[in-house]
């Protein structure tokens, strides 16, 4: 299968491989360190609309871009059509692509006030949302990401598809899991084939996807137009490539140490450094020792020494008979 670029409004995607949002992971270090890797476009963290309206610092820090990991987009979250829309003005003045619109988040803190998830219950105000939000976008493209539904009694995904196209999203992304699904059992690709019948804009498929070759069997399967990977990629972010890599200890160390140093350009360590212990413990896991590995990580007690165990680790897989070590599950 040809993989082609991925047409959002105005917006091309020369790879439709895509980092979804993932909350505590997808911070500036790591998308830049993706978009290294190939993927096409790179999502933020969901975004309070509230934290941006109210100022506040934290919520402000996680809309931190560079110029390097363009094409980007910044997912806003809420349940208040109005906030929602004055908060995307606010965004679209940074120097961004896109703005996506959180409506699969499954969180009980986010869906008990309506928002991620929940909206997916209340069509209509749903629609407002997108509205809102596509009214105050400038010429940003508005994308809604949501799931197959909220519960298996209750799978809308087409038509919530539907209604997203008509209130005027230029794309829509489906987690092909429910609410009550959380981020278990099996996502049911299905949804996403009979949700593409229904509308014209492009969709981006999401949910199973651990290896390249699995999103280029969802594309073929269901008709998506785009694959997004959430989970897949955490400590292995060549996921997005097509080309081929023998997930050697040395790939493994090369890329945490490329993303340390990504950490170490735009965050102070130091405020993070169980984030990053919790990054790096991720690129090990499948790996012959992976475990001893992991807790070597996990015990160190600041960012320089957690550089240095990399560090010493890439000299002694650089021997040419440790590089060919057998890779297995632990």
């Amino acid at each position: 299968m040809k993989i082609m670029p991925l047409q959002i409004a105005g917006l091309t995607i020369n790879n439709p491989f895509i980092l979804a949002p993932l909350a505590g992971y997808t911070d500036l270090p790591f998308r830049l360190l993706c978009r290294e890797y190939g993927a096409g476009l790179v999502f933020s963290e969901m975004i309070s609309c509230h934290g941006l309206l109210y100022n506040q610092q934290k919520t402000w820090d996680m809309t931190l871009s560079d110029q390097r990991e363009r094409p980007v987009a910044m997912q806003l979250f809420g349940s208040d059509p109005d906030v929602m829309g004055r908060a995307a003005s606010m965004l679209c003045r940074l120097p961004i692509d896109c703005i996506d619109i959180n409506m699969g988040c499954p969180v009980k803190k986010v869906t008990q006030k309506g928002a991620g998830a929940a909206l997916m219950k209340t069509p209509l105000l749903a629609a407002a949302i997108i509205r809102q939000v596509c009214a105050h976008a400038g010429d940003k493209p508005v994308t809604v990401k949501f799931r197959s539904g909220w519960s298996h009694d209750s799978i809308n995904a087409p038509e919530f598809a539907q209604m997203a196209e008509e209130s005027g999203a230029s794309a829509v992304t489906i987690h092909a899991r429910t609410w009550s699904d959380g981020f278990s059992g099996s996502a049911d690709w299905e949804v996403l084939a009979r949700s593409k019948e229904k509308i014209s804009i492009p969709l981006i498929g999401n949910g199973d996807i651990l290896t390249h070759e699995q999103g280029v069997t969802m594309m073929k399967m269901t008709g998506c137009d785009g694959v997004m990977i959430g989970r897949g990629c955490l400590g292995r972010p060549w996921i997005f490539a097509g080309t081929y890599y023998e997930e050697t200890p040395l790939l493994r160390l090369k890329a945490v140490k490329r993303h340390m140093d990504l950490i170490n350009e735009f965050i102070p360590p130091q405020w993070t450094l169980g984030k990053i212990r919790n990054h790096a413990g991720k690129y090990f896991k499948g790996m012959r020792n992976g475990t001893l590995l992991r807790n070597r990580i996990y015990q160190t007690e600041t960012f320089a020494a957690l550089r240095k165990l990399i560090d010493d680790l890439l000299e002694e897989f650089t021997d040419e008979k440790t590089r060919k070590s057998e890779i297995t599950e632990d």
